[in-house]
């Protein structure tokens, strides 16, 4: 045994398995107040960013200290060439999986540079020729829905879509908003929140019928759910690889063949002249690895803990409601109301106990506003306090989830003796 600095204290390294299952056999143990403290936990925020797969690591490395150049090096000698190779490889493993052209995929920051391109490029774009109309739903992740607010204070109108009480995109009041004005619908496929998973053909074909651009954003719901362009008349894509185990900093936007589009970022030439800078080599041929290592038994075996915890959680907890589809639902998401308890405790307490999850709560939100989301499906402050989201994956295993809600139980009974607001 020896010990260390951790989290400030002093902690007593510990030879053999983690009560967590954790990777590692490793771990570190104190006593702080009663409580227990491991360095290895139980992480289940993967919605927020994913661990990096080692196979992702080690088809990234060569490209960091051999095959280093610029693709634009093509033009001057054969490691330019051989890393342009590497990008274009990439670019087509990821068209390829949406059965897109290479052509029709450029690579990105992530998922914020993604959405932003899409709006403020098809803005930029149509702005001439038709109306300044676009339409998103009221649940969008901020990259989409903030970017709609910016383009509406530069006097674009926006028609911020209502959703029920599940999640679902209002397809009717979507028919009725769309005017000849209108140059860009935007809806999710999959909510980076609760989880719920639109109709995204009956979507695209209401935006075919009226000759309006489509763009979704694929974050949390790429390789995770079916997508084919050849199928679905959508027109922009955001991807990104930091939910499916790949690099964080990368991302990836398919542009539909003759999509009126303006790129907003000047400089040089890269990715066919719609996104200037050098491109970011490694973390193209690591977000392809990423792409590749997604199985569908690895969707099936997500959708099962996903499942475990949502039944243990309705059936083993008093007042609890799931916020979101329970069947049309992405295979990673579990998204929980734990009534009278606030979120942020309980996620504390969940920390301290050796799991990572996130609440749709003011405090963890970065604003003073609770989830937009929750809010969005009809549920009011007290039920977005007490919000609770659970997103699996590679690493999770289904001990993870039992753990995990056996220890909500506790730490749910125990918040609401001393809550004001429990019933008692």
């Amino acid at each position: 045994m020896s010990s260390r600095k951790l989290f400030g204290l002093n902690a007593l390294e510990l030879t053999g398995k983690s009560r967590f299952n954790c990777k590692n056999s490793r771990f570190y143990y104190l006593i702080w107040g009663g409580r227990e403290i491991f360095e290895n936990i139980i992480y289940l925020d993967n919605a927020a960013c994913t661990r990096l797969d080692e196979q992702v690591l080690e088809a990234m490395k060569p490209y960091f200290f051999d095959t280093f150049a610029v693709a634009t090096s093509e033009f001057g000698y054969s490691m330019g060439i051989d890393a342009k190779e590497a990008l274009e490889k990439a670019r087509e493993n990821l068209a390829s999986k949406l059965g897109a052209n290479s052509e029709e995929v450029i690579f990105t920051s992530g998922s914020t540079e993604s959405s932003n391109t899409a709006l403020k490029g098809v803005a930029l774009a149509l702005k001439e020729k038709k109306e300044k109309h676009i339409i998103v739903s009221k649940i969008e992740d901020f990259p989409v829905l903030n970017t709609a607010k910016a383009l509406e204070r530069q006097g674009f109108g926006v028609t911020f879509l209502d959703v029920d009480a599940e999640g679902f995109a209002d397809l009717e009041e979507l028919k009725n908003a769309i005017t000849k004005e209108t140059i860009l619908v935007s809806i999710q496929q999959g909510n980076q929140e609760i989880g719920t998973v639109q109709d995204l053909k009956a979507i695209s074909e209401i935006c075919e019928e009226k000759d309006v651009l489509l763009h979704t954003d694929a974050t949390h719901s790429f390789t995770r759910l079916p997508l084919s362009v050849k199928e679905l008349p959508v027109d922009l894509i955001t991807m990104s690889a930091h939910t499916i185990h790949g690099p964080r900093g990368i991302g990836a936007f398919y542009i539909r063949k003759d999509t009126p589009i303006t790129k907003f970022m000047d400089g040089g030439f890269q990715e066919f002249n719609l996104r200037a800078g050098v491109e970011d080599i490694p973390s193209a041929v690591g977000f392809a690895k990423a792409v590749e290592l997604v199985t569908e038994e690895e969707n099936r075996r997500l959708k099962a803990m996903r499942d475990r915890i949502i039944d243990k959680a309705l059936t083993e907890i008093p007042d609890v409601t799931l916020n979101g589809s329970r069947d049309k639902r992405l295979p990673q998401n579990a998204n929980l109301t734990f009534h009278y308890v606030e979120g942020e405790s309980v996620t504390l307490h969940m920390d301290m106990r050796g799991f990572a999850v996130s609440t749709g709560s003011a405090c963890f939100s970065r604003s003073l506003e609770a989830s937009h989301v929750i809010r969005g499906i009809g549920g009011d402050h007290e039920r977005a306090h007490g919000s609770v989201r659970f997103t699996l994956g590679r690493y999770n295993r289904m001990e993870d989830a039992d753990a995990a809600i056996e220890a909500m139980s506790e730490i749910v009974a125990r918040l609401r003796e001393i809550s004001p607001l429990a019933r008692k």
